[in-house]
């Protein structure tokens, strides 16, 4: 029962803050670019309950619901979108670049595919050190046409990685259809070409989902090397805050698929088959809406940057004697 509901918490949460952050970006006048995972929250659900607390996770340009679902505290998360200080990344990333290592987010990147190979190298830095972790990568059926996938998917299987590659079909890459760019039907039949297994998964179905990711995460625990799971889901929104009308598909593909919200639909699984009452799902909901409110209101207080601040972080703080140690050991 727990679990049910630490889905539809984090589902919930992702949706009600894209909504109220991509708000803020247009009232409050925010820079850059905000894309929104709306529609898309049973994948990164699903996902991210089957890791544990120290597994990795790398995201892409839509990683807000990604960086939710493995714990990043929504405070730091919209703080970082309004470019204050208090953010995770102090002000520096944006809506593209939210990271918390606490919690194993490694980090969204705006370059599709880019944060692929990192993924492959934190699971090879566990595989070497015996932890037991697991990565995960996301990304979007675009990023599976660029070479880094596929050089990525042949090392990790050529050295067994406990690496799980997640593709989010949301059918578009910005505005061009999957069925147009793609040479396959389903995107993870090419897993086949890296002897690994490929599934495909009900990406609006979070249970669907969790019990998808949950079999490839116990595989790469065993040392069985990587899976590679495509989940059919759809954005609900256009590209990007600002990316309207949306001419590049039809209104009745959108009217199909909002018929198969997660949201709604896993509501009503929880109050007929979950154990659920009507009162406990709208006291939760109240609560998200509540700390979402809250999280703006931190971040309006938070402070801008001082200008010292855009040269910190630049460089690891690594003392040298430090490091001529390590190499010496190494010799």
């Amino acid at each position: 029962m727990d679990h049910l509901l630490d889905i539809y918490r984090t589902m919930f949460t992702i949706r009600e803050f894209e909504k109220v952050a991509s708000k803020q970006m247009v009232e409050a006048g925010i820079r850059g670019l905000l894309h929104s995972s709306a529609g898309q929250e049973a994948v990164p659900a699903g996902v991210c309950l089957a890791l544990n607390k120290d597994d990795y996770l790398t995201s892409t340009h839509r990683g807000h619901g990604h960086a939710i679902g493995k714990g990043v505290h929504i405070n730091l998360m919209m703080a970082e979108i309004f470019g204050r200080l208090g953010g995770a990344n102090k002000g520096k990333g944006g809506s593209m670049h939210i990271a918390d290592v606490s919690v194993g987010m490694l980090g969204a990147n705006g370059i599709v595919g880019s944060s692929i190979p990192l993924a492959c190298g934190a699971a090879l830095k566990a595989k070497i050190m015996g932890t037991g972790q697991v990565a995960v990568s996301f990304f979007g059926d675009g990023a599976t046409n660029q070479g880094v996938l596929h050089e990525s998917m042949n090392l990790a299987s050529i050295w067994k990685l406990p690496v799980i590659f997640v593709c989010e079909n949301n059918m578009y890459a910005q505005s061009t259809p999957s069925d147009y760019a793609v040479s396959v039907e389903n995107i993870a039949d090419r897993a086949k070409g890296y002897s690994m297994p490929g599934e495909v998964v009900d990406g609006m179905d979070p249970l669907a989902v969790f019990e998808c990711a949950k079999k490839a995460v116990e595989r790469a625990r065993k040392g069985e090397g990587p899976t590679f799971i495509e989940a059919k889901t759809y954005r609900y929104e256009g590209h990007f805050v600002g990316d309207n009308p949306l001419r590049y598909r039809p209104d009745s593909e959108e009217l199909q698929w909002k018929k198969l919200d997660p949201i709604p639909r896993f509501r009503v699984f929880l109050l007929e088959e979950g154990g659920s009452t009507k009162e406990q799902l709208d006291a939760m909901e109240l609560e998200i809406s509540g700390n979402v409110f809250e999280s703006v209101k931190f971040a309006k207080e938070s402070p801008l940057p001082p200008e010292g601040e855009l040269v910190r972080d630049v460089y690891a703080d690594y003392p040298l004697d430090q490091l001529n140690r390590t190499a010496n050991n190494r010799e």
